[in-house]
């Protein structure tokens, strides 16, 4: 096969689909001087509430002000424990902290790289209030499993749905588990914007004002503050390239799961890698397709020199960070989450990606181990 270059994420194919409905809402968003909130991100908080079966959509800056702004909305804060997954990025986390309650880690599960349900309830404590789960890689955690344990113990449920943009569970939408629901609209997302942006979604209404409240100084009008806030909210520009966007998502996720299926049946008998599962009763939308391999760091130097460009997610566990060396955990602690950081693998993946060039990755990746 002839070589070429295979970027790990390439824009350019969905933004060429959308560049003219694109320009022409930028302008309007121009014209009207709708920069802070106003009608463009009203109505992308409608669509989107649509699209995620959900009552309420609050736009805000970006995903890890989602997150802080979900939890402070449920009332937590200094003395509180929150369980977060010990494989996803430190927004998740540090999320926790900002809001001024204490960070729990679990460990991974080994078929999915998502919170192991059966760690999480030795993890629980008279101090425990909530559990974010992370649908890590657009796969969908066991939220049934979940909320059987959030019932036993009146736990509340955050969804951190930042790389996980219209996947479902047996046919249902995110919404319908748990209390809340935090999108990143980070541009390499599923669906991204032109910059920062984010959303928190929910089907309470006390806690949608509460969120709504919070991303905006505390207030509901202009100056009348009920309490301290953030400001965290949505411009309008972001707000109109995401409407466009939008409807344009379902096309694009099942691109993606077309893609992650050739790179399944292609991959099926190489033996070297472990390749990603994706049960029957789960809607995974592959913001990322991740492979395992112990030789991970060699097989990234070959496909970089071969011009496949790839990624690592997360090359550090959480708990394994310099960040939470106080809370003086060993990486034994965590034996999936650490081993796991040495051996994953993000192979290219975005809409537009080329069966030439899902080809090519595969024949190098064998390539490297026939090697």
């Amino acid at each position: 096969m002839v070589p070429m270059k295979v970027p790990f994420v390439d824009l350019n194919p969905q933004h060429a689909v959308v560049t003219e409905e694109v320009n022409t809402a930028i302008h309007s968003v121009i014209s009207d001087r709708a920069f802070i909130k106003g009608k463009y991100v009203s109505e992308f908080e409608n669509n989107f509430a649509v699209f995620c079966h959900a009552k309420h959509c609050i736009g805000v800056g970006n995903g890890t002000d989602a997150l802080i702004i979900a939890l402070k909305a449920l009332g937590f804060g200094s003395g509180d424990e929150v369980i977060v997954p010990a494989n996803s990025f430190i927004a998740t986390s540090e999320a926790v902290t900002c809001s001024g309650a204490r960070v729990v880690f679990v460990d991974c599960d080994a078929a999915s790289y998502n919170i192991d349900v059966n760690l999480i309830e030795r993890k629980i404590s008279s101090h425990t209030k909530a559990i974010v789960v992370v649908h890590l890689y657009g796969r969908p955690a066991d939220l049934a499993a979940i909320g059987q344990l959030a019932r036993k113990y009146g736990l509340k449920i955050i969804q951190d749905c930042a790389q996980a943009h219209g996947a479902g569970i047996g046919g249902k939408p995110l919404a319908d588990f748990g209390d809340i629901l935090c999108f990143s609209f980070y541009p390499g997302k599923n669906l991204g914007a032109f910059g920062d942006a984010g959303a928190v979604v929910t089907n309470d209404d006390r806690l949608a004002r509460q969120a709504r409240m919070i991303a905006n100084h505390g207030r509901i009008d202009k100056y009348n503050h009920e309490f301290e806030g953030l400001n965290s909210r949505m411009d309008g520009i972001q707000a109109a390239v995401l409407n466009v966007k939008l409807r344009y998502l379902p096309r694009w996720n099942k691109e993606r799961i077309r893609i992650a299926g050739n790179y399944a049946d292609l991959l099926n008998n190489c033996r070297d890698v472990d390749l990603p599962s994706s049960p029957a009763q789960s809607e995974h939308v592959y913001h990322l397709y991740v492979i395992r391999s112990k030789k991970r760091d060699e097989l990234k130097s070959y496909l970089d020199q071969a011009g496949v460009s790839t990624g690592i997610h997360y090359p550090i566990a959480l708990p394994n960070l310099k960040a939470y060396a106080y809370l003086g955990h060993r990486p034994e602690d965590f034996p999936l989450a650490s081993r796991y950081q040495n051996e994953v693998l993000s192979l290219p993946m975005y809409p537009g990606l080329s069966d030439n060039g899902i080809e090519y990755v595969v024949q190098k990746i064998g390539d490297f181990f026939r090697g």
